[in-house]
Formats: structure tokens, sequence, C-alpha cells
């Protein structure tokens, strides 16, 4: 038999060789949050989009064709797009149109 192991007086088992853990549930793909902030802005609003998993060279294409859409700038920080004015609603249609899983984020 083999030694057991000890950790804080609790005894550790490996498990049987015939058993296998059950896997680890894959993760949920990353959702997208459209949302709307106005902190440190001078009360101007702006639509942030957070969890797009892009590298940065597509992130900057895909901020360029939203802003195109809404007629508006913005900027891509530290993997996040912002949108200058509220521009929510249709941000998210035009994110689902890509393929993404986009849900509007607030109130």
């Amino acid at each position: 038999m083999k030694p057991l192991s000890h950790f804080r007086g609790v005894v550790l088992r490996d498990h049987p060789a015939g058993r296998q853990r059950a896997p680890a549930a894959s993760a949920p793909a990353a959702r997208v949050r459209v949302g709307r902030e106005v902190a440190g802005r001078g009360g101007k609003a702006v639509s942030v989009i957070r969890g797009l998993a892009l590298g940065p060279q597509e992130l900057e294409q895909l901020a360029a064709r939203l802003k195109k859409l809404c007629g508006a700038g913005g900027a891509v920080k530290s993997g996040i797009i912002e949108i200058q004015g509220d521009h929510r609603d249709r941000l998210v249609s035009e994110l689902c149109k890509l393929g993404f899983e986009a849900r509007r984020a607030g109130g």
C-alpha cells in the first residue's frame, strides 16, 4: 500500500488508477458586454465594449468599423473599445450580426 500524504492533519489520497477525474467543464464562451460609462469624462456618455477575445489589430479594425457605423469617435484602451456617445443598441445588434454573443449591460 502507498504511503499517505498529510497536509495539516488532512489525509490526501491519490485517485485509484482505474478511476479518472471527471473532465472539467469547458469555460463558457466569453460574453461581450456593451455598457455606458460617464465617470471621469465630464458628464459625457461613452459606450464601452468589454469581453472581446481579439488581438490588438483585430480590435482596432472592429473599433474602426463600429465608429463608422455610429458616426462617432472612439478609442481602444487596454482591450476595451470606447465609442463616444450612447450607441448601445446599435452596437449590440451589429456585434450579434458579426457572430459575437453581445448583451447590453447596465440599465
